[in-house]
């Protein structure tokens, strides 16, 4: 075998030699490859926990905000119960020199003497939070003996106006008894209705505030009536029903006090069904 013979033969068995150290060369840059990939994705995989840990603590925050947004509302809402009452004590004394106001023709011009110990300008007493629904037995001999439609309407309007809202159910059944169809009754049945309201007889002051709408459509007491027909069907837990009274007060009395406080409690059912 000649000199050039033999060093081709010792090159071939180098190179084959060579051939197996450079598949593990080649094998273990993949493998080493596929490893930073590996390594890369469970970085995207932790920073994507890490944005859903944000995300649900942002949304932990943002119920609680809600949270306490609705608590204050709910506050709200009952300091506005508490002083309406009074507010609208206020504003009867006010027009009708503490006496509410009658539409009606013909109503009585001269005005009753308040009872003894009552001031007439007195205002009424915050509202309490009584749970038992108030017993109300009307005692039509008492209002006979008041002597007159207006006076016996003013005793049972004291009774409000003195913070005894089961006391003032009770002589406003009786003084509608008494005067079914008289010119104070609209008046009578509102305050009776208010009467419930306050006393969370929701039940019971909406059939009252119900019988204003239906049988006084034009009386003054009418819009007060159908808002205070949707707060009561509202502490009810009727809602949708509560929603339709709400969006008929808008709808009838449009830029009036009652229709701002019936939108506004619109919002707030709609807020709910967002939940």
């Amino acid at each position: 075998m000649t000199i050039g013979k033999r060093f081709l033969l010792v090159m071939a068995a180098a190179l084959v030699a060579a051939a197996p150290a450079f598949a593990q060369r080649a094998s273990l840059a993949d493998r080493v490859a596929a490893l930073e990939a590996q390594a890369n994705n469970s970085q995207a995989n932790l920073d994507l926990l890490n944005k859903l840990g944000q995300q649900e603590n942002e949304l932990r925050e943002l119920r609680a905000q809600i949270e306490k947004l609705q608590n204050d509302l709910d506050q709200m809402q009952q300091r506005n119960r508490d002083q309406y009452l009074d507010l609208d004590g206020r504003m009867e004394r006010l027009e009708g020199g503490g006496v509410p106001p009658v539409s009606a023709p013909g109503a009585p011009a001269a005005p009753a003497a308040a009872p003894a110990g009552k001031s007439a300008s007195a205002a009424p007493s915050p509202a309490p939070r009584i749970e038992p629904a108030p017993s109300v037995h009307g005692d039509v001999g008492a209002m006979a003996q008041a002597g007159d439609e207006r006076t016996a309407y003013n005793l049972a309007f004291d009774k409000l106006k003195s913070g005894d809202y089961v006391g003032s159910a009770q002589m406003f059944t009786s003084f509608l008894q008494a005067y079914p169809n008289g010119v104070y009754a609209p008046n009578a049945l509102y305050w009776l209705g208010e009467s419930y309201y306050v006393t969370q007889n929701y039940a019971l002051a909406s059939e009252q505030f119900q019988a204003v709408v239906d049988r006084y459509p034009t009386h003054d007491k009418a819009p007060g009536s159908l808002l205070k027909l949707g707060l009561s069907n509202y502490g009810l837990g009727k809602i949708d029903v509560a929603e339709r009274v709400f969006t008929d007060v808008v709808s009838r009395y449009p830029g009036t006090d009652v229709a701002r406080t019936a939108d506004d409690r619109l919002r707030d059912i709609h807020l709910r069904k967002l939940r």
